[in-house]
C-alpha cells in the first residue's frame, strides 16, 4: 500500500506535533498506507454503528478491492487518502480525501471530495477529521470540498439525514442521526437533497396512464421493449452505461463512466444480475432507453455480519446460486432515456415502458418492493413520475459542500 497511495506532505494549519500523526495525548489519525491498514479502515464501521439493528456491515473482500488502486478504475482518474482516528489505541473514526480528474476536467471547479466518513459522536474526533481531509485537499490546489462520496458520484453518494428506521438498500449508505449535526458543526452546508423511494411494484397504473402507454404502442410499431441478453453480457452492460452517461450529462455532478468503470461495473454485475430486471427499449432496433433493477445484495449479508468464517462463505455462495429465494426486494440505480426524446411525449413513454417492465418482473420474481434512487429533490418530472405510482420518500440523503479558504 505505500507504494500505492500517494504519500501525505506536511499539512497546513496542522498542530505543531504534526496532524497526520497526533491530534492530541489520546486522539491519533493513522494513514493508512503508513500508520493504518487498510483492514482496520474497514472495520471502523463495526465500532461506530455496530450496534444499529439496521446498519448492514459491508463485506471486506468487496470492500478491499474497492479501496485499492490497481483493482478499481477509479484510481485511474482519481487519487485519494485515507485516515483512521484512534482514541487510546481504539477506532473511532474514519474519513477519505479524493480528487476526481474526470470531475476537474468536465466543471473546473477546483473541487475535491471527502467520503467513507465516520465517527462518534464527539466533535474532538470529527473536527480532526475533517481538518485533515482538508488539509490534503488544500496542498493540491483544490478551493472547495464536497461529499460524502465514496468515491464519486456513480458510487455511494451523499449522508442519510432521514430514514434511519430501516436497513440501506445495496450501494445507499448508512448512518447515525448526529452525523449530520459533526458534519455541518465542523462548516459544511447543504449543497443539494437526494430522495430514494420506495415503490410497491404490485401498485396499478392509473387507468388514463395505462390508456396512454397502449395508445403510444399502438402509433408506434418501431418500439420495443426487452429484456437483457445473458449470452452478450459485457455489450449489453455497455449499451446500459451507454445510455445513463448520454442521458444523465446535464445531470447534478455527474460524471461519465469510463470503458474501465463500465467494464469493472459489469465484472460486479455478473453475479447477482437478473436478466428480467434489466429493460431496454429500442426504437427500429437501436437501444433508446434501459431501466436496471438489482436483486438488493444486503438483503443476503444483512445476517453475515462482515463475517465470512467459519460459515459465511458457504451462506453467500449459496445465496447467490439462489438469491431470488432470498430476496425481496430490489434496487433501481440506473435508469435513463437518450437525450433526443427528452421533454417529449416519446420520452415518457419510453420511461414508463422499461419501469413497467422491470415492474411486471419483479412481481413474477417475487420481489415486490423496490427502491428507486437516488433522485434529486429538484428533478420534480421524476419525482412525480415515482409518486404516481405508488412510490414514497422514505429515505433522503444530502450532500454537502465547503469552501477551503
Amino acid at each position: 500500500m505505500k507504494r500505492l497511495l500517494p504519500k501525505l506532505l506536511r499539512l497546513p494549519r496542522a498542530s505543531a506535533q504534526s496532524m497526520d500523526v497526533a491530534v492530541s495525548s489520546t486522539i491519533k489519525l493513522r494513514r493508512v498506507g503508513k500508520d493504518a491498514s487498510l483492514p482496520s479502515f474497514i472495520a471502523v464501521p463495526h465500532a461506530t454503528q455496530g450496534h444499529d439493528p439496521y446498519w448492514i456491515a459491508p463485506l471486506p473482500l468487496l470492500e478491499s478491492p474497492r479501496l485499492t488502486p490497481g483493482k478499481n478504475p477509479w484510481f485511474q482518474h482519481g487519487e485519494a487518502m485515507l485516515w483512521v482516528a484512534e482514541r487510546d489505541g481504539k477506532p473511532v473514526g474514519r474519513i477519505s480525501a479524493q480528487i476526481d480528474h474526470s470531475h476537474l476536467a468536465l466543471y473546473k471547479d477546483a473541487t475535491g471530495f471527502f467520503g467513507f466518513f465516520e465517527s462518534i459522536n464527539d466533535r474532538a474526533v470529527s473536527d480532526a477529521l475533517f481538518e485533515v481531509a482538508s488539509a490534503w485537499l488544500r496542498e493540491r490546489g483544490m478551493k472547495r470540498c464536497l461529499g460524502p462520496f465514496s468515491f464519486n458520484v456513480n458510487d455511494e453518494s451523499g449522508l442519510l439525514i432521514d430514514g434511519f428506521n430501516c436497513p440501506p438498500r445495496m450501494m445507499m449508505g448508512h448512518a447515525q442521526p448526529y452525523y449530520a449535526e459533526l458534519v455541518e458543526a465542523a462548516g459544511f452546508t447543504k449543497a443539494v437533497d437526494m430522495r430514494a423511494y420506495l415503490t410497491p411494484m404490485d401498485t396499478g397504473l392509473p387507468g388514463k396512464v395505462f390508456k396512454w402507454l397502449k395508445r403510444g404502442l399502438d402509433r408506434n410499431p418501431s418500439l420495443a421493449v426487452r429484456k437483457l441478453d445473458m449470452s452478450r453480457f459485457d455489450e449489453e452492460i455497455a449499451t446500459v452505461a451507454r445510455i445513463f452517461n448520454a442521458a444523465w450529462a446535464e445531470n447534478w455532478g455527474f460524471i461519465p463512466m469510463t470503458e474501465a468503470d463500465i467494464a469493472h461495473m459489469a465484472s460486479e454485475m455478473r453475479l447477482i444480475i437478473v436478466p428480467e430486471l434489466v429493460s431496454i427499449a429500442t426504437v427500429d432496433g437501436v437501444p433508446v432507453a434501459m431501466c436496471l433493477a438489482l436483486p438488493d445484495l444486503n438483503e443476503i449479508i444483512g445476517d453475515l455480519k462482515g463475517k465470512l468464517a467459519p460459515f459465511g462463505w458457504a451462506k453467500l455462495l449459496w445465496r447467490l446460486i439462489t438469491r431470488r429465494s432470498f430476496v425481496s426486494g430490489t434496487r433501481v440505480p440506473l435508469m435513463g432515456v437518450m437525450p433526443e426524446y427528452k421533454n417529449k411525449p416519446m420520452g415518457s413513454l419510453l420511461a414508463l415502458l422499461t419501469v413497467g417492465a422491470v415492474r411486471d418482473a419483479s412481481l413474477k420474481l417475487r420481489m415486490p418492493v423496490c427502491e428507486m434512487s437516488w433522485v434529486l429533490e429538484s428533478n420534480t418530472q421524476t419525482c412525480h413520475s415515482i409518486e404516481e405510482v405508488g412510490g414514497r420518500v422514505y429515505k433522503t440523503y444530502r450532500m454537502y459542500e465547503k469552501a477551503l479558504t
